[in-house]
């Protein structure tokens, strides 16, 4: 199974290179965790809102691996305790599908695409620097396998 974040993104700022990396690195291996970031659209030409989502979710479902599960981070998602995710996660690498946790870009995420995502969730009601939900992703996931194998990381 391999576990991907896809973000609409570029030239993030060093602190969410460096913080989501660090999660990263603690994450069990046999999850193939990788970030890839997708092209956010030309915002030139006068171009809409719902336009210029539109073309990000089709470079989002690009990169979403066949057959994926996607789970897309939207503050109108479902709030998941940390260890809901875990929960959900445990079946999850049961079920053995490739994971796609997908981040919209600067107008947020294509409704269409939000409605296909198998779950939606919700790291706050409030609305985040996609950079920041970057980071906060990557920390729950590791703090989830430390749920999950007993680790002292998580302590709740």
């Amino acid at each position: 199974m391999k576990m991907r974040l896809l973000t609409v993104s570029q030239r993030q700022p060093g602190w969410v290179i460096e913080g989501a990396a660090e999660y990263a690195r603690r994450l069990p291996r046999e999850w193939g965790f990788e970030v890839v970031e997708v092209k956010p659209a030309a915002r030139v030409g006068g171009a809409s809102a719902e336009r210029l989502m539109a073309v990000e979710a089709e470079r989002l479902r690009a990169a979403v691996p066949s057959r994926a599960r996607v789970i897309a981070l939207d503050e109108r998602g479902q709030a998941w305790s940390t260890n809901d995710v875990a929960r959900h996660l445990g079946a999850w690498l049961r079920d053995g599908r490739d994971l796609a946790f997908v981040i919209g870009g600067a107008d947020g995420l294509d409704p269409a695409l939000r409605q296909q995502a198998e779950h939606r969730w919700s790291l706050s009601p409030a609305t985040m620097p996609h950079g920041l939900v970057r980071v906060v992703l990557t920390e729950q996931l590791y703090r989830v396998s430390a749920v999950m194998s007993g680790h002292p990381y998580h302590r709740a």
